[in-house]
This record gives structure tokens, C-alpha cells and sequence, in this order.
């Protein structure tokens, strides 16, 4: 049985864990309330985006094609892995980097593939393993804002349409709350069929001023931008409920350990005094006896 010091000591430390844990859980809430109010009031307005932008294609009846949604043999891949710049929140980073990797492994084994990670650790993971990573983007969780991501979405559209890329695949966490995040593996581009074909019959007879193509040519890239950041701020919130539920998890733990710890102490404290008072009985038969 270890000594009343040892245990001590890890009460100490574990009560100085519990402490930070609990304080992280608290940082995490506050930054979860941010980020969740951010995704809560873009996904509205990313879906009624998105459905302006089918209703319009569907109404012109595939009269123009569009640059973005050009189908190409895929050569080449540029594959967004979304993590976050730091741990300590569960299994978060690691179902990214898993999925990241199982999608190169099983869809795009004989394509080349080319990383742009959003987040260090992602950075950090497909540098050492020797995959092309684009490095110039990764750090934009450090200070998000629609600007950065815009020229993250922009690069990979303009990308695309050089033919640098054949297809750009999105790999992030969907948040739904505060405990539970959905990997998604999405294709950004090239636009999916399914979402340019006409859902039957329009009752809607648009207007479009000034012209169809001019239209269509300034609400494509709107909506892929908006797409792509909403994407990130699916991540990013899905950071902070991971963190705050891992924390939170910890928490409890050393509390668990703490009540181990301290009935280990007493036992350990209760058999020391045991023992000196049967080494204090023994002392005085001993001198009776002598």
C-alpha cells in the first residue's frame, strides 16, 4: 500500500487537473455560444441560397452550361481536410484525419491526390506522411472570418476551373449539438448533378435582369463561397462542443478518482495509526516483561 505522501500528492495533482479541465470546459462553453450562434444564422441562409440557385437553373432548362459543374476524369484531387489547431477535444481531429485517409485510400488510390488543410493538426499529419500539402491556408481558425475563407474557397474555384484540380472534396464534422458531430465527406466540386437538374415542372416564371448568364455567373461562386464557409463554421463549432464535452467528461473522471483517492488515504492513514499503536503496545509489554 503506497505511503500517505504518495497519495497525497497525486490528490494534489489530480484536484490541480480537475481545476484546469473544468476551466477549459468553461472557455469552451463560451467559444461553443460564438461559434454556434455563427452556424445556426448561416445555415438558413445558405439553403435558401442554394435553392434560389436550382430554381433558377432548373427554370432556364439547362439552356447554359455551367463552368463549375463540368464533369472531367478524375486525375487529380485537391481533398480540405478541417481539423482544429489544438487537442484535448476527444476524437474530433482523429475521425478528420481517419476519414481523410480512408477516402485517398479507397476512392482516389490511382488519382493524385494534393491536401489543403484547415487546421494545424491536419498540417501537421499529412506533412509528416509525405502527401503534397498546400500550407498557405491552414492557420485560418487562428482568426476566422469570411474574408479568409472566401480566398480559401476562391482558390480552390479558380483551381477547378485551370484544370489544376478534377475534383475538390470537402472532409469536416457536421455539428448537430453540443454532444454529437457527423463526419461528412462532401464533394465541393465539380457541382453535383443534383443539385442543377430541374425538379419537374416550374410554376415560377423568373425575370432575370440584366441577362441569364450574367445572373448565373454571379450566383454560382456566391453560393459555392457560402457553401465552403459554411462548412468551416460547421468545423469550428464542432471543435468547441468536442472540446467542451471532453473536458467535461474529464472532469467527472477526477472527480471519480479524486473519492478513490481519498478512501485510499484514509485506509493508508488508518493503517499507519493502527500500526504505531500496535508497535506502542508491544513497547510497553516489552518493558513489563523485562
Amino acid at each position: 500500500m503506497a505511503n500517505l505522501k504518495e497519495v497525497k500528492q497525486r490528490i494534489t495533482s489530480v484536484t490541480s487537473t480537475q481545476q484546469i479541465t473544468k476551466a477549459m470546459k468553461m472557455v469552451a462553453a463560451a467559444k461553443l455560444r460564438r461559434a454556434q450562434d455563427r452556424i445556426l444564422k448561416m445555415r438558413p441562409y445558405s439553403q435558401k441560397l442554394t435553392t434560389i440557385l436550382n430554381d433558377v437553373v432548373a427554370a432556364m432548362g439547362g439552356e447554359l452550361q455551367i463552368a463549375y459543374a463540368e464533369q472531367r476524369p478524375v486525375e487529380r484531387v485537391l481533398i480540405v481536410p478541417m481539423t482544429s489547431d489544438k487537442g484535448l477535444c476527444g476524437a474530433f481531429n482523429t475521425n478528420v484525419l481517419k476519414s481523410t485517409t480512408n477516402t485517398i485510400h479507397t476512392k482516389y488510390s490511382n488519382a493524385q491526390v494534393t491536401i489543403l488543410p484547415l487546421g494545424k493538426k491536419s498540417f501537421e499529419f499529412f506533412s509528416k506522411r509525405g502527401f503534397h500539402v498546400i500550407g498557405d491556408y491552414y492557420e485560418v481558425f487562428m482568426d476566422l472570418s469570411y474574408d479568409k475563407v472566401r480566398d480559401i474557397a476562391t482558390y480552390a474555384m479558380d483551381s477547378f476551373i485551370s484544370g489544376e484540380y478534377d475534383k475538390v472534396v470537402l472532409v469536416y464534422n457536421h455539428f448537430r449539438n453540443v454532444a454529437t458531430q457527423e463526419i461528412q465527406v462532401e464533394q465541393f466540386l465539380p457541382m453535383e448533378g443534383a443539385s442543377l437538374e430541374s425538379k419537374g415542372s416550374m410554376s415560377i416564371d423568373y425575370i432575370l435582369e440584366p441577362t441569364k448568364e450574367y445572373v448565373i455567373e454571379e450566383l454560382v461562386p456566391v453560393a459555392l463561397k457560402t457553401q465552403f464557409y459554411k462548412a468551416v463554421l460547421d468545423s469550428n463549432a464542432s471543435e468547441h462542443g468536442a472540446r467542451m464535452t471532453s473536458m467535461d467528461k474529464a472532469t467527472e473522471n477526477a472527480g471519480e478518482l479524486l473519492k478513490e483517492l481519498k478512501l485510499m488515504y484514509n485506509r493508508t492513514r488508518q493503517a499507519a495509526i493502527t500500526n504505531e499503536i500496535l508497535e506502542i503496545v508491544a513497547g510497553a509489554n516489552a518493558l513489563e516483561g523485562s
